[in-house]
């Protein structure tokens, strides 16, 4: 959701936050039907998206920019009912994710802002090809973050 008052940086990191906060959720829902040989990934990767979203929260109230609160509970794009859809979940929040940095690359206006979506970006793509692997698809993703 847009703001006039912000600035075109401020916003994208707005709805990046907005896209971590839902990222931790989902793993949430991914920890409770993964297989068990992938808890360490799931430990790990729900652990970097709330260190990611700790840092722009801090990066926004840094910006004088109230950070949203997470929403009481979001909605998954489909039902998941066992380990596959659970990595199938793993790679679409992976894939949310990228999308929102990309937009904080395109958008910032400062070098250590740009700095930290390229970090977030790679970031997720690389768990995002980490989970295309773990089901069977070859990671075949030209430009990461692009829809």
């Amino acid at each position: 959701m847009s703001s006039p008052e912000l600035g075109s940086e401020q916003q994208a990191l707005v709805d990046a936050l907005e896209a971590e906060h839902a990222a931790v959720f989902g793993y949430g829902v991914v920890a409770a039907f993964a297989d068990p040989a992938r808890a360490n990934a799931v430990a790990e990767d729900t652990a970097a998206h709330r260190a990611r979203r700790d840092a722009t929260i801090e990066a926004l109230r840094a910006a004088s920019v109230e950070p949203p609160v997470a929403a009481p509970g979001y909605t998954v794009p489909f039902p998941v009912i066992d380990a596959a859809s659970a990595a199938q979940l793993a790679e679409q929040i992976e894939s949310d994710t990228a999308i929102a940095w990309r937009s904080v690359v395109e958008r910032a206006r400062s070098e250590a802002t740009r700095a930290t979506a390229v970090d977030a970006l790679t970031e997720a793509a690389l768990r995002a090809a980490r989970w295309r692997q773990s089901r069977g698809v070859v990671p075949s993703v030209a430009f990461p973050g692009q829809p």
